[in-house]
C-alpha cells in the first residue's frame, strides 16, 4: 500500500523543497533530512554528472550526509548544492570540523538546457540561488508534480521518436512490517517511459490506485513495442538523464544503502525503455532516516530493495504523467497528447 501522501515525505525525517524559474524553464529540488541520514549512491549511466558522490561509498569517512540535490542545468546546475549548504549552515547544519561547519550535500543533474528556456544568465547561473530557495522552502510535504523544481525542463522520448515534456515524480510504499520506502525522481530519458505509440506506461504492472492513469498495459502488445525508441532518434552523450532518491525508515548501514541503490535501479528498468544506456547519466541515491531498527537487516533488504525499484517505477511514470504545459515549450505533454483517450 502507498504511505498517506504517496510522496517520498511519507518517509519520517525527510523534507523536500523545489524552487525553479519558469523563464530559464529548469529547477532544483533538495531533499534535506531532519537529521543527518545514512547514504550511498549508485550511478549506473554512462554519462553522469555528480557532485560528492564518492565520498558515499561504504568505505569512506563520512558516515551521514545532509540533503541530496537534484538539479537542471548540466554541469553549471552543480552549483546548486553550494546554495542548498549556504541555507544548511544558517540552520547550524553540517559536518563538524572544530569550530567549522561542513555540510555534506551530494548532486546529480540533468540536461535540460536545449528546451526553449531562456539560458542566457549572464555571469551567473541561477542554480545557487535555486538551491537556496529550494532548501529554505523544504518542507514535509505535499509538493506538486509534474514540471517542477529539477523536473521542470526535463524530457523523454514520447510516441513516433519525438520528444515529451518528463518530470519530478514522487511515489511511496509501507510495507507489512511498517517500514515505509519513498522515491523521488526526475524523468529525462533518452528512452520511452511509454510503450510504442500509445499512451500505456511500462511501469503499469506496479501502479497503486489509477495514479497514473490506470490504463495498464496494451493487450495485445504493439508489434514495435520491443524495438528501443529514443529521444528525437538522437545518441547525445550527456543530454539525457533519469536521476532519483530513494528513501527509507529502516536503519541502514552505508553498504546497506548502497545495495538499495543498486537494487532500486530495476525501477527505471522497468519503468524505461532502454535506460542505462551509454548516453544517460542514471544515477540513484539511497538515503535512510534510521527510524525503524531492522528485525533481520540482511533479510528484511530483500523486502525494502524490491519495494525501492516498484516504488521507483511508479515514480517515473507520475512525473510523466503529471507535466503541465508552459509558454514556450517545444515537446507536448503526456496529457496533451494521449488524456482524451
Amino acid at each position: 500500500m502507498t504511505g498517506e501522501q504517496n510522496l517520498i515525505t511519507d518517509v519520517p525525517g525527510l523534507l523536500v523543497g523545489n524552487a525553479d524559474d519558469p523563464r530559464v524553464k529548469s529547477g532544483v529540488t533538495v531533499v534535506v533530512g531532519e537529521t543527518p541520514m545514512v547514504a550511498s549512491v549508485a550511478v549506473h549511466g554512462g554519462a553522469p554528472g555528480t557532485r560528492d558522490t564518492e565520498l558515499l561509498a561504504p568505505d569512506q569517512t563520512v558516515e551521514a550526509i545532509d540533503a541530496v540535490v537534484l538539479a537542471g542545468g548540466s554541469a553549471f546546475g552543480l552549483d546548486a548544492a553550494g546554495g542548498v549548504q549556504t541555507a544548511l549552515v544558517e540552520a547550524g547544519r553540517g559536518f563538524a570540523i572544530g569550530p567549522a561547519l561542513v555540510p555534506i550535500v551530494p548532486q546529480a543533474i540533468v540536461f535540460d538546457l536545449l528546451n526553449g528556456g531562456d539560458k542566457a544568465w549572464g555571469r551567473m547561473p541561477p542554480y545557487r540561488e535555486l538551491g537556496y530557495a529550494a532548501a529554505v522552502a523544504a518542507a514535509v510535504g505535499p509538493f506538486p508534480l509534474g514540471a517542477v523544481g529539477a523536473g521542470t525542463g526535463a524530457t523523454l522520448c514520447g510516441p513516433h521518436g519525438r520528444a515529451m515534456k518528463g518530470g519530478l515524480g514522487s511515489a511511496s510504499t509501507r510495507l507489512a512490517d511498517g517500514v515505509t520506502v519513498g522515491a523521488l525522481v526526475v524523468v529525462n530519458a533518452l528512452g520511452a517511459a511509454t510503450v510504442a505509440d500509445g499512451p500505456h506506461f511500462w511501469a503499469s504492472p506496479f501502479e497503486e490506485g489509477g495514479e497514473f492513469g490506470g490504463l495498464g498495459l496494451p493487450h495485445p502488445m504493439p508489434a514495435g513495442a520491443k524495438v528501443p525508441r529514443t529521444k528525437l532518434g538522437a545518441a547525445t552523450a550527456g543530454a539525457n538523464t533519469t536521476i532519483a532518491v530513494v528513501a527509507t525508515d529502516a536503519v541502514l548501514t552505508k553498504a546497506q544503502a548502497r545495495r538499495l541503490a543498486v537494487m532500486a535501479h530495476d525501477g527505471l528498468a522497468r519503468a524505461l525503455w532502454p535506460a542505462h544506456t551509454p548516453f544517460d547519466g542514471d544515477a540513484v541515491f539511497a538515503v535512510s532516516t534510521g527510524r525503524r531498527p531492522l528485525a533481520d537487516p540482511p533479510v528484511d533488504l530483500i523486502a525494502i530493495g524490491a519495494a525501492a525499484a516498484a516504488t521507483l517505477a511508479r515514480a517515473v511514470a507520475r512525473g510523466v504523467h503529471a507535466a503541465t504545459p508552459a509558454p514556450g515549450d517545444l515537446v507536448p505533454t503526456w496529457a496533451s497528447l494521449f488524456a482524451a483517450q
